[in-house]
């Protein structure tokens, strides 16, 4: 397939934070091709990205929660999932995988009253920081199952090349959008939530944390939205196929779940030589043949809940 007809199948790869992984793609492929991105669409990009972090981590929550019997925490987020999956189809057509973006931008513009409904949301989310915490993290049958459980080392870490927010967890602060930053995030002031204790508990707080950070980024990225145009005339392109020169590129990115990777080989084609994918997912679930090993059997679900895989990452 050509590089434009590869557009519809990045989503798939993680149902969950798809709006990432097809802008991943979209910038791997711009970047090598040298083709220029308007500055409305970058600031774009990053709104919709995290936005798109948020709900995935929000469903992390709610089906986290379920699988240790905590029912209600599941409704909190769905309805707060639900407000942003609103949002972003009015701007993409689609609630779960999505192909917005195009080489040179997007495919279109952000509505006039889009930064206004975002804000409406925003103020939603801010407003519920506080009853997750009271429902959650002070209750004694959560803390139970979650605090001590399932302990990854640092080295353990980075034998596997876990990555994301069970890195964080570990003490690490790795966040490709900071240590190798992309797009417009170099603009954008945030921080990168870290805990110690490397267990469940932590896990679970670094990626509260997270959605905190990713509404900070979005309230800035909001004020700093500029106008003009949304893909430039070079992405437009013409009807000839688009031709990357040869060569060979890395690209990586920071998804809902960790580092995802594009590694690019050319040969002047219209098509790609190769397109390798290097998920998350695989490497965070892999750590597990280390961590198992004499835990309980009954903390297997809460130790598989907290690394939050999304099952098409792996098993592609």
């Amino acid at each position: 397939r050509t590089y434009a007809q590869f557009l519809p199948n990045t989503s798939r790869q993680d149902y969950l934070s798809g709006m990432i992984y097809n802008f991943a793609w979209v910038e791997a492929v711009e970047k090598m091709a040298g083709i220029p991105v308007p500055e409305r669409a970058l600031v774009a990009r990053v709104i919709l990205a995290e936005f798109n972090r948020i709900a995935s981590h929000l469903l992390w929550i709610g089906a986290f929660l379920l699988d240790l019997g905590g029912w209600t925490p599941s409704l909190y987020t769905w309805d707060d999932r639900e407000a942003i999956l609103f949002l972003l189809e009015s701007v993409t057509g689609s609630r779960l995988t999505y192909c917005t973006g195009r080489f040179g931008g997007l495919s279109r513009d952000l509505d006039p009253d889009f930064s206004r409904r975002a804000r409406t949301v925003l103020t939603k989310l801010k407003d519920r920081w506080q009853e997750y915490e009271d429902l959650i993290e002070h209750n004694v049958i959560f803390i139970q199952r979650a605090k001590g459980v399932g302990v990854f080392s640092r080295e353990q870490c980075q034998s596997f090349g876990v990555t994301g927010a069970n890195l964080r967890a570990a003490g690490v602060p790795y966040d490709v959008r900071k240590v190798e930053p992309y797009g417009a995030y170099p603009r954008f002031q945030f921080d990168i939530p870290t805990r110690t204790e490397s267990d469940a508990f932590a896990r679970y707080w670094v990626r509260v944390q997270e959605m905190k950070q990713s509404v900070r980024i979005i309230e800035q990225a909001l004020e700093q939205l500029p106008d003009g145009p949304i893909l430039s005339e070079k992405g437009l392109g013409s009807k000839k196929r688009l031709r990357l020169p040869v060569g060979t590129q890395y690209y990586a990115v920071e998804s809902a779940r960790g580092a995802y990777g594009i590694l690019l080989v050319s040969e002047g084609g219209t098509e790609p030589y190769r397109a390798k994918f290097r998920t998350p997912s695989y490497p965070n679930l892999a750590v597990l043949e280390d961590v198992m090993p004499g835990t309980m059997v009954a903390d297997a679900v809460a130790i598989l809940g907290s690394i939050d895989i999304i099952i098409p990452e792996i098993d592609r």
